[in-house]
This record gives structure tokens, sequence and C-alpha cells, in this order.
């Protein structure tokens, strides 16, 4: 078996197949994933595209280990995440997944650099908090607070947060969803340089079907399922959108 920080041979970072999760409140019973199947490749920029309430964030949450499937299989480099008890699940979280969200979650008190050190603490092999900074173009304001900055700048700082720890995998819920056109391309043209540089897998949600065009494959969910997959022969750079 592998570890959980052994990358297997092939390149496959998730392996899902038939993944189904209901929510049920009191009597009534919500599917929000439909048999699922799919693989994410080492180094690949994926984009999840569908309407509010179309399984996105569902299944983001379960690649991420915040949700775990009702039935189904889930591999993260040939080990099983489906079943795994809490330990692992927190073990998988801290090591391998940075997470990226719409509202930007940062500590009012604390300035951009002492809040991306609150992940390189607890990390095993971190960037420094100024290296992570840097890499989002946020080198000049590391020492400013988040009523400091504009809306773009602390989600750069969220995305600084994240990349810190050096995961394997970042997964981004809506990440310019409260941002203007010109901010929201500032951002995704971080996410779109630790890709390229780092290798890393990113995941990104969106409702936004310009936005697919920097990524490698697009899949197109609805109703709880992946009704259709778009592979672009050439990604468009970031600062090359428009919507």
């Amino acid at each position: 078996m592998t570890t959980l920080a052994t990358p297997v041979s092939n390149g496959v970072v998730f392996e899902a197949s038939k993944l189904r999760k209901v929510y049920h409140t009191g009597e009534v019973e919500v599917v929000a994933l439909h048999g699922v199947d799919l693989n994410l490749q080492a180094g690949e920029l994926v984009c999840l595209l569908g309407a509010s309430g179309s399984g996105k964030s569902t299944l983001l949450n379960i690649l991420g280990g915040l949700d775990v499937p009702t039935s189904g299989n889930l591999h993260y480099k040939g080990w099983p995440l489906d079943g795994s008890d809490e330990n692992t699940l927190t073990q998988f979280r801290r090591n391998c997944v940075g997470f990226v969200f719409q509202f930007y979650n940062l500590i009012p008190s604390l300035t951009a650099r002492e809040n991306v050190a609150l992940i390189t603490g607890i990390s095993r092999d971190p960037m420094s908090p100024e290296e992570a900074l840097e890499m989002v173009g946020l080198g000049a304001r590391m020492d400013h607070f988040p009523s400091q900055l504009s809306g773009g700048e602390q989600q750069r700082v969220a995305i600084a947060r994240a990349i810190a720890k050096r995961p394997e995998v970042l997964l981004c819920d809506e990440p310019t969803g409260a941002l203007d056109v010109t901010t929201g391309i500032t951002v995704l043209e971080a996410i779109e340089r630790i890709n390229r540089e780092l290798g890393t897998l990113a995941v990104v949600i969106t409702h936004n079907a310009a936005m697919a065009q920097m990524a490698d494959r697009v899949l197109h969910l609805s109703d709880g399922k992946i009704v259709s997959e778009e592979r672009n022969a050439v990604r468009l750079p970031a600062k090359e959108l428009k919507w």
C-alpha cells in the first residue's frame, strides 16, 4: 500500500468510481452526487463547470477530505480515501491539499505574513511565508493587515496560505466569485502560476464558462453528474480571459 505522501507512477492523483453522496434533512433525501467517475492527473488545471446545485462543491469537498461519499470509491495516488478514519483525513488535508474559497477567511488582527505563517507552522516541509507571498505577487504587502488590502490581494493571501505547505492539490471553490473581472483575472494568474511552476494539480469550481478556457480539461456537472468533458488543445492565459 502506498502512503499519502508517495506518488504512484502513472501520474493519477485522484481516481473516483461511482461516487454517490446523499444528504438527509429530516425525512427528505437529497442526492448531491449520482455515481461520479473521474480521474485527475498530476499537473493538470481542471475546471468544474455547472450551475448552482449541480454538485460541484460536494465533489470538491469529497476530493479534499472535508466530506465523505455515501458510497463509491475514491483513491488519492493509489491510497483509498473512502472509508478512511478522521485521523487519516486530517493528515491528508494537512499535508496534501490546499483550499481556496470564495471568502478569504483571513484573521483580521494578523498581517499577510502572519496569516500564511499559521499554515507553515504546522506543515512538514513548508515554504517560508515570504516565498509563498512572493509567488502570488505580494512581496511588497507582507506586513499589511487584511483591512489594508483589496479584495483581490486578500484572496491572493489566501492562495499563498494554501500553497505554502507545498500541496499536491489546490482546490478552489469560486475563487473569483466576490471579485470584479480585473481583480479576478489577477487571482486566476496566481493560480495559473502555481499550477505551472509547482506542478500542482489545480481544480477550480466556477459557474463562469469563460474561465474554462484556461484549463486543460473542463468537466460539466448537472444534477450531480458529470454530463460532459472537454479538453482544450491550447490553454488560454488568464490575462486573456474576457467575461
